[in-house]
């Protein structure tokens, strides 16, 4: 039985579902993608594991801000951000450390 699986992820990112939820959407070009989603398709990351970069959905941070969405970079785990509906993908990236 295998003990460990291996991930190509450079990063890890995660973002609250529930915040996406209560947006209803709110990124990508027409503004109706959740934020994890947009980013995924901003970025062209492959799928899982295979993937440069991982950006994961989690249940909720508990942080429940109004008209944002709470994430939060692994890598730099001790500051989360709130990313306000709409926000431009190329500034949440750079904010996250993530790569084009």
């Amino acid at each position: 039985m295998k003990t460990q699986v291996r991930a190509n992820w450079s990063n890890a990112v995660l973002v609250c579902a529930k915040c996406s939820k209560k947006l209803d959407g709110g990124f990508g070009p027409k503004g109706k993608a959740p934020l994890a989603k947009a980013l995924r398709k901003h970025l062209k990351l492959k799928k899982g594991r295979k993937a440069d970069e991982g950006i994961v959905e989690v249940k909720c941070l508990g942080v429940c801000p109004r008209g944002a969405v709470t994430v939060v970079n692994g890598a730099a785990s001790r500051e989360w951000l709130l990313v306000p509906e709409g926000a431009d993908l190329d500034e949440v990236a750079g904010e996250l450390g993530l790569t084009r």
